[in-house]
């Protein structure tokens, strides 16, 4: 029988055990998200991984410590999460993880032949950032790839949907990029075209207004040509009153 397992590095770490969550020590989950990141699911060298886990210690406690969570760690039904022999260790194949189905996601929705409107997958996945608050010296660099690579994939989901009609999966996206990075002028935009399409110009003027007033007080700047050019149409436009009677 297939194991049943799924973890959660998006938004937090979360071990699912047939749908429910399980307990995890730290050292535990370390062990695990370091396996799914820094490995992605390859045979990582026992001597490799316990200096990872333990770099301030002496190789031979580190091995012992690594050794010690091995033999911790959970089981679903009796079937490993983490398999091993005597040189290396490796996630089961059988574990799914969020974070690997994200980074396909972003793949496929950033591919030069764009996925068909009907094939996009649900993008609440590519809103979560990885591991958030965690600080390892071996997940920084993993963490700022996969935000450039799903916000990039946000505003393409973005475009796609607002070409398609789909106005609110549309705006999910893009406040999804927002959210992210509110300084991200390319995410403001593709919220402010999806008002625009839907002829919501109120909304597109107040979300222009609030990137503006953002960007000055952080930043000192002003927005871009590009963005302006958006809502230009809209500023100073007359209005139609209505006629007085005499």
């Amino acid at each position: 029988m297939a194991l049943k397992a799924r973890l959660c590095l998006l938004g937090g770490f979360r071990l699912e055990l047939d749908g429910q969550t399980h307990p995890v020590p730290a050292s535990a989950r370390r062990l695990l998200a370091l396996l799914a990141v820094a490995y992605e699911g390859r045979r990582a060298s026992r001597g490799a991984l316990a200096e990872m886990m333990r770099p301030d210690s002496e190789p031979t406690r580190a091995t012992s410590t690594l050794r010690s969570v091995l033999w911790r760690l959970p089981r679903e039904r009796g079937r490993a999460l983490v398999l091993g022999d005597a040189l290396d260790v490796w996630l089961n194949p059988d574990l799914t993880v969020d974070l690997w189905d994200a980074e396909a996601q972003a793949r496929s929705l950033c591919a030069g032949e764009a996925p068909r409107v009907d094939d996009l997958p649900d993008l609440a996945l590519l809103t979560q950032d990885l591991l958030p608050g965690w600080y390892d010296d071996w997940l920084a660099v993993a963490q700022e790839s996969f935000r450039q690579q799903r916000l990039h994939a946000l505003e393409r989901g973005a475009d796609l949907l607002c070409g398609a009609g789909r106005y609110h999966d549309a705006l999910s996206a893009g406040l999804g990029a927002v959210r992210s990075e509110p300084l991200r002028e390319s995410a403001h935009r593709r919220v402010i075209e999806v008002h625009l399409a839907e002829d919501n110009h109120a909304e597109a003027l107040r979300q222009y207004d609030h990137y503006r007033r953002l960007l000055a007080q952080e930043l000192g700047l002003a927005p871009s040509a590009r963005i302006r050019s958006l809502v230009a149409p809209l500023l100073g436009r007359p209005v139609d009153l209505p006629s007085v009677p005499d």
